[in-house]
């Protein structure tokens, strides 16, 4: 089993910055480093996309509604994936999930049923 733990959300201005981390592990066995993506979920609506990463990491998507401001990348040797959020709009308030793909065969998805393992979340607050 894979557990996700994201973190480093918090409370920030509109044009302020955070990044988010998400530390895997897996339970008796080496982690692999498979396809990962950040999605979020706003009161009462859907969870979204929000960037996703290849498991080398030498392939990225982004969502429209953050191109340009929010980069996703990882480490492997920390089994640990980011997403640096710059100038943060207060519609980019939501909660912030870290969920990653089960095979290395599997490539970036937008569609969150295709990813296997989630954390738990992490909330971000964008102030006006």
């Amino acid at each position: 089993q894979v557990q996700l733990v994201e973190s480093g959300g918090g409370l920030v201005q509109a044009g302020g910055s955070l990044r988010l981390s998400c530390a895997a592990s897996a339970s008796g066995r080496t982690f692999s480093p498979y396809a990962m993506g950040w999605f979020r979920q706003a009161l009462g609506k859907e969870r979204e996309f929000v960037a996703g990463i290849s498991w080398t990491g030498g392939s990225t998507y982004a969502a429209d509604s953050v191109k340009g401001r929010f980069t996703i990348s990882r480490d492997n040797a920390k089994n640990t994936v980011y997403l640096q959020m710059n100038s943060l709009k207060p519609e980019d308030t939501a909660v912030y999930y870290c969920a990653a793909r089960n095979s290395a065969n599997y490539a970036i998805s937008v569609n969150r049923y295709e990813y296997a393992y989630w954390g738990q979340g992490t909330q971000v607050t964008v102030s006006s």
